[in-house]
């Protein structure tokens, strides 16, 4: 729980009365690799905080083609925000591609004490608009960067993850094909 006040203190303090009654809302739990924390089509009715592991984020096309959105790395917040908001079954799904250690709260709960604690309601705006803010990053990354450079943006926000996951979901992180992948690793390794 001290991971979980730390990483909450950094975005935005919060009075030593509301995080107690925050962290009575978390409780400890492991989720298994392969495991989702919300599937496509669930409605979504938590939100946790990864201590440890890796999650990402994805969804698939009409065709059945999978796209990576987004890899979580403990320390993080996951969950399926847009389905907690709008009470509609999920779109992207978030499965852990590690053993993962998580404290899962009720967002309902949460939900209830931003009127109560105005601090907490402050985190959870600071937390929103980090989310916007990376959204709108990676979309601009997508749009004006080739693959090589996405590929050594990844690297640097992701250091570890090469060595854990398949190269296949980084593939489909970047928007290219694992042979794509693998020709732009071999020309940075004979660099």
């Amino acid at each position: 729980m001290e991971a979980f006040k730390e990483y909450i203190h950094a975005i935005s303090p919060l009075e030593e009365s509301t995080f107690r009654e925050l962290r009575q809302c978390f409780k400890a739990t492991e989720l298994k690799k392969n495991n989702f924390f919300v599937a496509d089509g669930e409605y979504a009715h938590q939100i946790g905080f990864l201590e440890a592991g890796i999650v990402r984020a994805f969804f698939l096309n009409q065709d059945g083609k999978e796209y990576s959105k987004q890899f979580f790395v403990g320390p993080s917040i996951i969950g399926a925000y847009t389905s907690l908001l709008t009470k509609q079954p999920n779109r992207i799904a978030q499965q852990a591609l590690t053993d993962c250690k998580v404290l899962v709260a009720d967002f309902e709960k949460i939900e209830a004490l931003y009127d109560k604690h105005h601090d907490l309601e402050r985190l959870g705006r600071r937390i929103a608009e980090f989310y916007f803010l990376e959204k709108e990053q990676k979309e601009l990354e997508m749009a004006l960067l080739d693959a090589e450079k996405r590929y050594l943006l990844m690297r640097e926000r992701f250091p570890t993850i090469e060595s854990v996951i398949p190269q296949y979901y980084i593939a489909s992180y970047l928007g290219v094909s694992p042979t794509q992948l693998s020709r732009i690793r071999r020309k940075l390794s004979q660099s």
